[in-house]
């Protein structure tokens, strides 16, 4: 994961994202990657799953 923190407390899911990074251009170059799962990836100590991307335009 890149830029990506996720915390359980009882049912409730809290993803961190730190807004100001960037891990550079999407492969289409048309946005900047802020964050991302890189794929979907198990919710810590749970059984779902999330996939996750933040970008913005280039």
């Amino acid at each position: 994961m890149k830029n990506v923190e996720m915390s359980v407390e009882g049912t409730i899911l809290t993803i961190k994202v730190d807004l100001s990074k960037e891990f550079g251009p999407s492969s289409t170059g048309k946005t900047i990657i802020v964050a991302s799962t890189e794929g979907n990836v198990t919710i810590p100590d749970r059984q779902e799953k999330i996939g996750l991307n933040v970008y913005r335009k280039k």
